[in-house]
């Protein structure tokens, strides 16, 4: 009889080990932020909080205006509260929330993190959970509207105040050294480029959504930003679909594959508080794939 009893008590166990086990949709903003810093139910940049936008959503928010360096720390606590142990995350990011994934990732991915409870303290700081610990996050995938971890020519031309570090960031030269880009701790990035420009943005390359251009939305590799658009227009290489090399040979990062490619020309990059523009079209895709 005792011996039946432990049998089921570890039996029990695992149940509630496995029923304590979630998945979480994490949205990760770009510049200019908005959302309160250290609550993960603020979506204020992105749209109404009611909205599905996969599984058990979460807003990771940082200010959207300092160093990528000095916010990081923001995006761990989050990662840390809902993405170790036993629960997964898939994450979705916005313009410079793909320059801070990619940093993060890069820099910290192979690092030991404390296994953490989801049920957030002030300031979004999770407790540990059982005191052991764990070689980076669990995450399946990021899926990046507008990505710019490639960085802008708004930002080099000075079209933006200079007075925010994030700007700095921004520059193309800057944010494709900041880190190294092929380095993704084995997580793929889907990206989802938007091609809705307009006249004032003829300083971006190749195809834009009004703020960044394809070669940066598109994950393609190098030192510099260069020409990419859709395959209508017969000026510019193409920006190819999948992880497969560009039309012209420049290939994209290791692990960067482009999913959408608005070859209609019909999103541009802003959310405008409504889930809008190229951000609408991930969130669709979390809502069918985030679950």
């Amino acid at each position: 009889m005792r011996k039946l009893m432990s049998m089921c008590l570890v039996c029990l166990a695992a149940v509630s080990t496995q029923a304590s086990a979630e998945n979480y949709s994490l949205w990760i903003n770009g510049r200019t932020g908005g959302g309160v810093v250290g609550d993960y139910n603020s979506f204020s940049y992105w749209g109404p909080g009611g909205t599905a936008a996969g599984v058990n959503k979460k807003s990771v928010n940082w200010d959207g205006r300092s160093s990528i360096a000095s916010q990081n720390s923001k995006i761990r606590d989050a990662l840390d509260c809902f993405c170790t142990g036993a629960n997964w995350c898939y994450v979705a990011t916005h313009s410079a929330g793909d320059l801070m994934m990619g940093y993060t990732l890069a820099n910290y991915g192979a690092s030991s993190r404390m296994k953490k409870n989801p049920a957030t303290a002030s300031g979004g700081v999770c407790g540990n959970s059982d005191g052991g610990a764990q070689t980076g996050w669990n995450i399946k995938w990021v899926r990046t509207a507008s990505g710019a971890a490639g960085g802008t020519e708004l930002s080099d031309a000075g079209s933006w105040t200079t007075g925010e570090p994030l700007v700095s960031d921004l520059k193309t030269a800057t944010a494709r050294a900041m880190y190294d880009h092929n380095v993704t701790r084995g997580v793929m990035f889907y990206m989802y480029a938007g091609a809705k420009g307009t006249a004032y943005s003829a300083i971006l390359p190749g195809q834009d959504d009004e703020v960044v251009a394809y070669h940066s939305t598109g994950g393609v590799s190098g030192s510099g930003g260069a020409g990419f658009c859709n395959p209508s227009d017969w000026f510019c290489n193409d920006l190819t679909l999948g992880i497969a090399a560009n039309e012209g040979g420049k290939a994209k990062w290791t692990n960067h594959s482009v999913a959408f490619r608005d070859d209609a020309e019909a999103y541009n990059h802003y959310a405008n508080g409504n889930w809008g523009g190229i951000v609408g079209v991930v969130r669709s895709a979390m809502v069918n794939s985030a679950f």
